[in-house]
């Protein structure tokens, strides 16, 4: 004697009309959105010259300002008094105008006051997005530490 299983009709009931019209819905979407972006880089303007415009002269890269734990300063990975360290600042805040970004990496057996002293580099140069990086947050968010 066979044994008979009796299938659920559940596979049945199943109606795929509202997700094929969810579907063309968001296609329709994208393809209007999609026009629209290509229009508004169409239009027949003249766009006015601004005589304050600077070039990006250099790619935006972070400096890595390293601090051993006798509080000497490490860029590039070379040794740098606080003189040189003002210098290169100023220079890559000139490079950079306003989107420098300066990552400070102080040893924890060092002494804070070397770590503030970069800040305060930073600010005299004009940097203003400066970081002190921790054990774990090598790469810290843009907004981790701003001064």
């Amino acid at each position: 004697m066979a044994v008979k299983i009796k299938k659920g009709d559940s596979l049945g009931l199943l109606n795929l009309t509202p997700i094929i019209d969810v579907v063309f819905n968001l296609l329709i979407f994208f393809l209007v959105a999609t026009k629209f972006e290509e229009e508004d880089r169409e239009l027949p303007i003249v766009l006015p010259q601004a005589s304050e415009a600077m070039p990006l002269t250099v790619k935006p890269r972070e400096v890595f300002v390293n601090i051993d734990e006798s509080g000497r300063y490490f860029v590039s990975g070379q040794y740098i008094d606080e003189a040189q360290l003002e210098q290169a600042l100023l220079q890559a805040a000139a490079d950079n105008p306003g989107r420098q970004k300066v990552f400070i990496r102080a040893d924890e057996r060092s002494d804070v006051r070397h770590a503030v002293t970069v800040m305060n580099l930073c600010n005299r140069a004009g940097i203003r997005d400066y970081a002190i990086t921790t054990a774990g947050l090598e790469t810290p968010p843009p907004a981790a530490l701003e001064q």
